[in-house]
């Protein structure tokens, strides 16, 4: 185990963490200052979670602490992660987080894993794309914007002769809805880039046997060209 491991490891453990924030009754739903409480640390603990997904890996690479085990947690933790605030948030907030939304994303992760399992066992990867780091954006912006819509459905910001009001549950709205655009696209463009790099694999292992069969004509009337007694 190293430092990165660690951070790896410490965002599965925030994982119910947060789930329990959001759900327990210790916090009052009645009590406008605890449920202020109860979403603003949901909200901290998961941002502070989705930070350390880019550090362990920037220390990783930095230190040389690049381990089988730290590329095994590491997508581990980030899709139990996600998974599990939807399907909390599907719960607490079904107008906003619906089960097709969930379904989707669980889905979505799915088929990339088992995308992933294919190009290892067939010796290639498929590098994240700028979609792919998108989306992950996207996912950390709708989980907190839903969270605070939790508690808000509106802010005003008041600055004297300026005055703003932020509408939390739209943005919420929009902000699951445009994360879902985006998983779809990126995973189309990852479904994409796998379909290219193995179809030209499989077309190598077809000219492979007949590429084979003509070297070995070709030694055999060398040979034979050689030795033309023993030919005959």
């Amino acid at each position: 185990m190293n430092l990165p491991n660690y951070i790896t490891l410490s965002r599965i453990a925030a994982i119910p963490l947060i789930i329990w924030i959001l759900t327990t009754p210790y916090f009052s739903a009645k009590d406008a200052k605890e449920e202020t409480l109860r979403v603003v640390l949901a909200s901290g603990i998961f941002i502070l979670a989705s930070i350390t997904d880019g550090l362990d890996g920037y220390l990783a690479r930095r230190r040389g602490q690049i381990t089988t085990m730290g590329m095994l947690l590491d997508p581990l933790a980030d899709k139990l992660m996600i998974a599990a605030c939807y399907i909390t948030l599907l719960r607490l907030s079904p107008g906003i987080v619906n089960i097709w939304v969930v379904v989707l994303i669980i889905g979505r992760e799915f088929l990339i894993s088992g995308l992933r399992s294919i190009a290892a066992s067939e010796g290639f990867t498929i590098e994240a794309s700028e979609l792919g780091k998108l989306k992950m954006v996207v996912q950390i912006v709708s989980v907190v914007a839903t969270i605070l819509a939790l508690r808000w459905d509106v802010w005003n910001f008041n600055l004297g002769l300026f005055r703003f009001i932020l509408d939390v549950d739209l943005v919420a709205r929009m902000a699951i809805w445009f994360m879902v655009a985006v998983s779809v696209i990126s995973a189309v463009d990852y479904f994409w880039g796998f379909w290219k790099k193995i179809d030209t694999r499989v077309e190598r292992r077809r000219r492979r046997p007949f590429i084979l069969s003509r070297r070995r004509k070709k030694a055999l009337q060398e040979a034979e060209a050689n030795n033309p007694a023993k030919a005959h």
